[in-house]
């Protein structure tokens, strides 16, 4: 055999078609496996956690599926800030006709602040607020209803700020700050029945932490209230959770923190502070899992219920003493006490529920027993924040924090009214929440004008914070005189919620205004003077928020093109395989003639 033969022979022949496609595929296999491991272990470490905080229930309404968006709102013509969208359920719901009391925030809110709603869920008053607000509720001071409510700056689970109080014209009266050098906190701010304020405070302070792993010379937040005199400020009591309380009576993990004064351990985290007629205080500390009464004289520790240090025996099978992380413990009479069990603390445990309880306590025999849980149909977990009202009707007002939802149930427990200003879905997403929610009776009779606005053939009127109109009086100027414009009735029309909208009639060519009147024809307001060519575009009432929507279409077209480029990827590789990787082709000299070539040995 020639030379040249030998190389043909050698070449046309050459060992990779029969061996490297299996060497190929073996390559393949493996790197599809470890590419199917990562993909499992990124989808496990980084979406389990998240599919876990959806809570999905076969009986969701499409507003809790979030069709309508997290946070459903509405906006006006007349007025620039949003209002939420809520949805009532049961069918027939028996909702306390008082006004509702909340402070939504959260990314889904545009206009966070304090807000008062009806008992349709209607606007009656909000204050776009810089800063955090938390707390908003009507108190009683010296026999006058007040707005009060905590605003301030949010930081490291607390806050640095001032409580404020608004009479009806909605004017400041009442600006109290924590006594000393340090600042009021967002948790609680509770008026008294001797008008005195019971106010929290966090105080970073140097500790010792080695109990609980950490530095010897670390920095604690150690839980303070006070109470305040209102009218001069004055310092009435104080105490503090580290002279009763060590580090290590807390469930809450150390972590990185303790190290820096501005990332102070949290181990008490004061969260409420009541006080009933026999002067005694209770205090909630939410990461000792612990209620605690202290004497209003001596600031001794008259007993604690739950936690590490509990005192009690529970024949409820622990319902009354193993809460966990909870909220907003208060007394209900001189031996029971009321308190809302969050359950949870950010794990997103599902075998973890939420509810309001009330407790019966024998405080001479140091036993605790569950008189009525309140409990949420749909079984949420609020991770944080929530609280407990016993109405004066006897019925339960519980708001459930971190989900945006608040509940009514009569005394036994049975749900009267729920509303959710959110869809349920996400709840555990933070997306809306409000702190707490209260029902209570208020008159406001705001000191600014009614605003109003013309849009196409109609005029737009709402009041901020007015509750007692209920109608609005369409006027025209009679068309004599601009210095003393005289005006008569065209139209009067029934207040619809918290904007109303009034046509236009023909007579109206030029100016008029509207006028606000009470339930005795009273014109309490009137709107400046406007023009019928004063129309601007007519805007959305409704601001459906189509996020989810849009999302969950954006993600069917990546998967359906995914798709479409892994099959077709995939038909390529068959064809490109069916004609072979690679062609049994000769070799040929230079010179060499295709017949010589032909006719070389195989």
């Amino acid at each position: 055999m020639s030379l040249r033969t030998s190389s043909a022979s050698l070449l046309c022949f050459w060992p990779r078609r029969r061996y490297r496609p299996h060497i190929s595929g073996r390559r393949a296999l493996i790197s599809a496996f470890i590419a199917v491991v990562g993909a499992f272990l990124l989808f496990y470490l980084f979406a389990v956690p998240q599919l876990k905080k959806f809570r999905f229930r076969s009986e969701l309404s499409w507003y809790d599926l979030g069709l309508y968006g997290f946070g459903p709102s509405q906006s006006y013509i007349s007025f620039d800030e949003e209002s939420p969208i809520v949805e009532i359920s049961p069918a027939g719901a028996q909702c306390d006709p008082r006004y509702t009391f909340l402070a939504p925030r959260g990314d889904s809110v545009a206009h966070p602040g304090p807000m008062i709603l009806d008992a349709s869920g209607e606007l009656v008053w909000t204050k776009y607020s810089w800063g955090t607000v938390q707390d908003f509720r009507v108190q009683t001071y010296k026999g006058q209803d007040y707005l009060t409510f905590w605003q301030g700056d949010e930081e490291d689970g607390h806050g640095r700020g001032s409580w404020y109080m608004l009479d009806s014209t909605y004017t400041t009266k009442h600006i109290i700050s924590a006594a000393g050098a340090m600042n009021g906190d967002l948790h609680d701010f509770h008026i008294t029945v001797n008008d005195t304020a019971l106010v929290t405070i966090y105080h970073s302070i140097p500790a010792d932490l080695t109990t609980v792993g950490g530095p010897e010379l670390g920095w604690l937040y150690e839980g303070v209230f006070q109470e305040i005199d209102i009218a001069t400020g004055e310092l009435l009591f104080e105490w503090r959770s580290t002279q009763f309380f060590p580090p290590d009576s807390s469930y809450e993990p150390l972590n990185d923190r303790g190290y820096e004064r501005t990332l102070g351990y949290d181990y008490f985290h004061m969260n409420s502070v009541d006080k009933d007629d026999q002067g005694r205080y209770l205090v909630s500390g939410r990461h000792t899992h612990s209620v605690t009464c202290i004497d209003g004289s001596t600031g001794e520790v008259l007993w604690t219920l739950g936690g590490k240090d509990n005192e009690f025996f529970d024949p409820s099978d622990g319902a009354a003493t193993e809460f966990e992380w909870q909220h907003d413990a208060r007394w209900h009479g001189p031996s029971q006490i009321t308190l809302f069990n969050n359950a949870a603390n950010g794990d997103y445990d599902l075998q973890k529920v939420s509810y309001g309880a009330l407790i019966e306590l024998d405080i001479p025999t140091r036993q605790a027993t569950l008189l009525t849980s309140y409990d949420h149909p749909q079984e949420l977990m609020a991770t944080s924040q929530g609280n407990l009202q016993v109405l004066d009707t006897g019925n339960v007002l519980v708001g459930w924090g971190h989900s945006a939802a608040y509940t009514e149930f009569s005394p036994e427990g049975e749900v009267l009214c729920d509303v959710h200003f959110g869809a349920s879905v996400y709840f555990s997403f933070g997306r809306i929440v409000s702190y707490r929610v209260y029902k209570g009776t208020w008159v406001g009779t705001p000191d600014a004008l009614p605003d109003a606005a013309v849009a196409g053939d109609s005029v737009f009127v709402s009041w901020n914070g007015a509750t007692e109109v209920v109608s609005w009086r369409l006027e025209t100027w009679d068309g004599v005189g601009l210095e003393n414009m005289a005006f008569t009735t065209v139209d009067q029309v029934g207040r619809t919620g918290f904007e109303t909208e009034i046509p236009l009639p023909p007579e109206i060519t030029h100016f008029f205004r509207v006028c606000a009147i009470d339930a005795e024809g009273n014109i309490l307001g009137k709107t400046e003077i406007l023009s019928r060519n004063d129309s601007s575009p007519r805007g959305e009432m409704l601001t459906g928020h189509w996020g989810v929507v849009v999302i969950a279409v954006f993600a069917s077209v990546c998967l359906v093109c995914g798709l479409y480029c892994a099959v077709n990827r995939h038909l390529r590789s068959i064809r490109t395989e069916a004609n072979g990787p690679y062609r049994l082709v000769s070799y040929k000299d230079e010179g060499e003639t295709e017949a010589e070539h032909d006719h070389l040995p195989i």
